[in-house]
Parts: C-alpha cells; structure tokens; sequence
C-alpha cells in the first residue's frame, strides 16, 4: 500500500488541480464580466431602441426582459462546455447528448412545448406586456415578466404567480385604453331620488374639474338597483389606465360627505330590542 501511495506523482497531482483551478477561476470572471456588459447592452439597447422607434415602454420591457433571459441560458451553457474543456471532457459528446435530450423532451415533454408555442404567439400577437393589469388563468394582477415557458403574474395582495403559458386560455388585458370607474350609491327609500342624484351631480362636476385623470364624466346614471332596505345610485366616470380605483374612492369619499351635509340618509343596518315587561 505504502508503495502505491509513493508511486503517484503527487506533484503533478497538485500542479493539475492548481491548474484546473486557476482556469475555472479565469473562466468564471469572464463569465461575470461578458454576463454584466451583456446585460448593460441589452437593457441600453431597448431603452434606445424605444426611444428611436417609439415602442412602448412595456413593449421595450417585455422583449428586453425575455432577451436576457435568453442571453443567461446561451451563457450558462458555454460555461459547462468550457469547464467541461477542462477536464477534459469530450465536448462534441456533449453537445450531441444536448441535441438527444432535447429531442426527447421535444417528443415527450408535450406540455414543454405547448408552453413555448402558446408564449411565441403571445409575444408575436401582444397580447400583455409588463407592467399591465391583467386576468389570466383566473388571476388578476400585473405582469412582471412574459417568456416563451411561463408569464409571471404580481397579484396585488403581492403574491407572485407563475403560470404555464399552455394553461392560458383565457386573457383579459384591462390597460389597453381609458377604464372606467364605478361608484354605487345608496340611499335611504324615504329620501328623494332626485335631490339625491343633483347633490351627486354637483359633487361629480367639481371632482372632474379638479382631477386630470378623469377623461369623461362623472356622471349619475340614475337608479341600478332597488334593495332590500335602499335604492342604488350608480355614478359611471372614464379614467385614464390604473387611475380607476383611485378615482372610486375619492367619488364614494365625497359623496359621502355631500350627502351627509345635505341631510339625505346612506341606510346602515338597523337593530331594535323590544323589552317585554312580565305581568305581575
């Protein structure tokens, strides 16, 4: 045993490995750099790309984001070949087992493909984009990023959703033109419709000259519902994209206070307790 330890050339050995290691250390700060002055590029050019061209800003980050995606998956591969060069691995096998495994998953994986095929016409058709609101597969929220496997979807509880693009056979894209904003009104059956709805009007009116987001409107359509207890006034205004919600709350704010200040009553459940004396 002592024999065949002292028969191996331990310095070799040692050079080999100090070798190997210093070229997976150079490789590995190419690697970096090529990766951070990739990436620099890619985003600068789509910026300028935007800027020449006009592409909308969610377009530009749309295909920016899926071309670093694709970037990092062509460099990450030229990683493993190179450290693969230095052990002295047989590249071209490696290659060739790519191609076969790729085949494999391209006759077996069918839902890897349905996934790519769904994203390709996703992209091409600009169906979303980042940064839109949306409801796909069921799920609201704003698009974060689009690729060719999966569309990453931000909920706005802020729960991240990833979900396959072959399961997206459905697609709402609420940020293609103005929205609008809804704001239902109740008031009480024993008040009248009609002062009720010009003290809205009058509130609708001042609002819309005070906030720019508002493109059309408020206005009160009249009565939307009879319920159980009130009568529900509905208040319809067009917003430009993601202001809707925020011009809801401002209408139901005033609107509130307008009706206070005017004495017509917003019916809230009411509980009477009857007490019933025993006879003596």
């Amino acid at each position: 045993m002592n024999e065949w330890l002292e028969g191996i050339d331990w310095a070799g050995i040692s050079v080999a490995i100090t070798t190997a290691a210093l070229q997976i250390i150079l490789i590995l700060i190419v690697f970096l750099i090529i990766r951070a002055i990739g990436k620099k590029f890619i985003s600068s050019s789509f910026n300028r790309l935007g800027g020449q061209r006009g592409m909308s800003a969610g377009r530009a980050r749309t295909l920016e984001k899926l071309s670093l995606n694709i970037f990092s998956y062509v460099l990450g591969f030229m990683l493993v070949i190179f450290i693969a060069d230095i052990f002295n691995y047989n590249v071209s096998a490696l290659i060739a087992g790519a191609g076969i495994i790729g085949l494999a998953i391209g006759f077996g994986a069918q839902g890897l493909v349905s996934d790519v095929v769904t994203g390709f016409f996703i992209l091409l058709e600009r169906q979303l984009e980042v940064d839109e609101y949306v409801t796909v597969a069921g799920i609201d929220g704003i698009v974060e990023g689009v690729g060719l496997r999966n569309t990453r979807i931000r909920g706005f509880d802020g729960t991240v959703h990833f979900i396959p693009n072959r399961e997206i056979s459905t697609l709402s894209n609420h940020s293609r033109s103005n929205m609008q904003a809804i704001a239902d009104i109740s008031i009480g059956y024993d008040e009248n419709i009609d002062e009720a709805i010009s003290v809205i009007q009058k509130v609708c009116d001042r609002i819309a000259s005070e906030d720019e987001t508002i493109v059309e409107g408020p206005h009160v359509i009249g009565v939307q519902s009879l319920g159980d207890s009130d009568v529900v006034l509905r208040v319809i205004a067009k917003t430009v994209n993601m202001e809707q919600w925020a011009v809801e709350r401002k209408l139901r704010k005033e609107i509130k206070e307008a009706l206070d200040s005017h004495n017509i009553e917003i019916p809230f459940p009411h509980q009477v307790y009857i007490h019933k004396e025993e006879k003596a």
